[in-house]
């Protein structure tokens, strides 16, 4: 049966392999990011109606400094993003379950200036006209190279789960660096955006049916349920 291989970082990387492992998926773990937390400045929580997170990462490495705007009700991403933000102690106003850009669409039609809490890479979002948002950037993701038994399991035929645009072009790029034979891989990517940054070349490209986690494990347990990856 084809293994599903994991490549993104922990503390993610163990919860979608037990995840994975629990629908009946053979995966395995190669983490090729590690992230770093950087420093940054808080601004006053006046003049913000909101925190909008787009993945828990940012909470889990906003440090000291999330102190200062934790008064904010926060507007997260979805379920996952959402249990690490009560944790640290903020008040949820909304959850999403498609992805930032759907959660903004939903919003009521009442005037929002938000402070993004995110990454160095992050997806660009379409403002509603009634919302406006400020930055911050709180963690980097680094890469890191493969692992010489990730490519032996590569280069056999498997299947990559794919979270970030980020994700697909380090893997590419390592891929290329092995001197791996694409046409044996295939990829399981959250969405449109992740997939294109992929390229040609690959086995198979299928994409998840919502840009969360659970989906795209769904999807991979749909694939070997069928014995067929690509």
């Amino acid at each position: 049966m084809t293994e599903l291989v994991i490549i993104r970082p922990e503390p993610g990387g163990s919860q979608s392999l037990q995840a994975a492992r629990k629908l009946g998926v053979p995966a395995q773990l190669f983490p090729l990011f590690e992230i770093e937390a950087l420093d940054w400045e808080a601004p006053s929580p006046e003049g913000f109606d909101g925190l909008l997170i787009g993945s828990a990462n940012a909470i889990r490495h906003a440090g000291p400094a999330l102190a200062s705007v934790a008064s904010l009700p926060a507007y997260v991403v979805g379920k996952a993003t959402g249990v690490e933000a009560e944790d640290a102690g903020l008040e949820l106003a909304k959850v999403g379950s498609g992805g930032l850009q759907s959660l903004l669409d939903e919003l009521p039609e009442t005037p929002l200036r938000l402070l993004r809490l995110g990454g160095e890479e992050r997806m660009a979002l379409t403002l509603p006209q009634h919302v406006t948002q400020e930055e911050r950037v709180l963690y980097r993701a680094r890469p890191l190279p493969m692992p010489e038994h990730c490519a032996d399991i590569l280069q056999k035929g498997a299947m990559i789960a794919l979270h970030s645009a980020a994700a697909a072009r380090h893997f590419c790029a390592e891929c290329d660096r092995e001197e791996l034979d694409r046409s044996a891989i295939s990829l399981i990517a959250l969405g449109p955006r992740i997939s294109e940054a992929a390229g040609t070349g690959w086995g198979a490209i299928h994409i998840a049916e919502q840009p969360n986690d659970a989906a795209l494990l769904a999807l991979a347990a749909s694939l070997c349920k069928a014995g067929n990856s690509r």
